[in-house]
């Protein structure tokens, strides 16, 4: 059952229906990923989402500007654990600039009544920023406290 909760969730981030998209996450859900990732850097944008209203945001407006088109996510394997999933998958996608995205993601969700609650996204921060502003980028990777 939880499971077929994260697969529904991919649906809807994938079909830019901010409605559809609302209906997946609790109110205050949160979406963690690390600081400095090369999305966050090329939107500038936070790696720290908070609210149902900023999630929504992001797949539907700053999502886009970014990754173009041919966006698919490959699920590899998963671990349910009570109100937690956690999923390793593969995204790729054409970005805005032409170039090709392909990267390996873990992602654990925790779950409130059948809402997303939470996000922690894990990814190869090094190898996305390659992609998106190419070898040898220069782009900066900041922290946040």
């Amino acid at each position: 059952m939880s499971y077929n909760i994260i697969q529904n969730a991919f649906q809807a981030f994938a079909g830019n229906d901010p409605d559809r998209i609302s209906a997946v996450l609790t109110e205050d859900a949160e979406w963690l990923s690390p600081p400095g990732n090369a999305t966050a850097v090329a939107l500038e944008t936070t790696n720290h989402m908070v609210g149902r209203k900023a999630i929504v945001h992001f797949f539907v407006e700053d999502f886009p500007r970014l990754f173009a088109r041919d966006v698919t996510v490959t699920f590899h394997g998963s671990h349910t654990d009570g109100e937690r999933v956690t999923v390793e998958a593969t995204m790729t996608a054409r970005l805005a600039n032409g170039n090709r995205y392909a990267n390996d993601y873990c992602f654990v969700f925790e779950l409130r009544d059948e809402l997303i609650h939470r996000v922690r996204e894990y990814v190869d921060t090094a190898r996305g920023h390659r992609m998106i502003f190419g070898e040898g980028s220069t782009a900066t990777t900041g922290t946040e406290a």
